[in-house]
């Protein structure tokens, strides 16, 4: 008797789970090609301004075609394929803004190609670290590790922070060579992303780093701290440690406190 209750039990359990499994397909919006096709076609000379209405009906089939290729790998690359193709045509910058949003949900490394293309240009750079900061592909983040001898000024300091976004540790080396740049802004950028990276090696980096001017190396001190609290985070004491001796008996007496806290979190005391 006991063994017929369990099953019974176990049998509506699974039925639940099927009805809720089968509530969701049916929830999902079926995909509508020539709609979508339709609001592509709408999107070369979609521009800002748009009530929410005027939206819903331009590129609503392009809305609901991402929740609707959830699960489906060739209508979700299909998707995809679309999107990144507006990125190399005449589109309003409005129009390649919005490609980039949805891209940062969708993108893979099939869309890094196109996005890094955008990465010189000073209105839509922003827009494609955006994205290039949220695909997982690692080619995201050598797409902007190579950007960074193509560009200049601020976007190539944008890139820089991008890389610090993703903690790309394999531009270490890249960025320790920027901190001791000319331009301030790119110093600082790329001792904040060495900062942000928060491993070993980049908190190493920092502390071998040249920086040319005073407000630089307040950034690289300040940098480190962040890297020896990301390691103490990330449960690497010993590490930490290290980069709080160095700073142990820096000239700025807020660094020389934060140090000494952090010399007490790392080693277990009380602050």
């Amino acid at each position: 008797m006991q063994y017929q209750t369990i099953t019974r039990s176990a049998v509506a359990a699974a039925a639940t789970v099927l009805g809720a499994a089968a509530a969701v397909a049916e929830d999902k919006p079926a995909l509508d090609k020539a709609a979508i096709d339709k609001a592509f076609e709408s999107l070369k000379t979609f521009d800002w301004g748009v009530d929410n209405n005027k939206f819903r009906a331009l590129l609503g089939p392009i809305e609901d075609a991402l929740p609707a290729t959830h699960g489906d790998a060739a209508a979700r690359k299909e998707l995809e394929t679309k999107l990144a193709a507006v990125l190399s045509t005449g589109a309003s910058r409005a129009a390649k803004d919005y490609v980039g949003r949805k891209l940062a949900i969708i993108g893979t490394a099939e869309s890094v190609s196109a996005l890094a293309a955008l990465l010189p240009d000073k209105d839509l750079s922003h827009m494609a670290r955006y994205a290039l900061e949220r695909i997982p592909a690692p080619e995201a983040a050598k797409a902007l590790r190579d950007s960074l001898a193509k560009t200049s000024g601020t976007q190539k300091a944008g890139v820089i922070g991008s890389l610090g976004v993703r903690r790309a540790a394999e531009s270490i080396a890249d960025l320790a060579a920027l901190v001791g740049d000319s331009d301030e802004s790119i110093a600082v950028a790329a001792a904040t992303a060495l900062g942000d990276i928060g491993s070993v090696e980049s908190a190493k980096a920092l502390q071998d780093a040249k920086p040319a001017s005073d407000p630089v190396k307040l950034r690289v001190a300040d940098a480190q701290l962040t890297a020896g609290e990301c390691l103490l985070t990330a449960g690497d004491k010993a590490g930490a440690l290290a980069v709080y001796k160095s700073l142990i008996a820096s000239p700025e007496k807020s660094v020389r406190l934060a140090a000494t806290r952090g010399l007490l979190l790392a080693s277990g005391k009380k602050e």
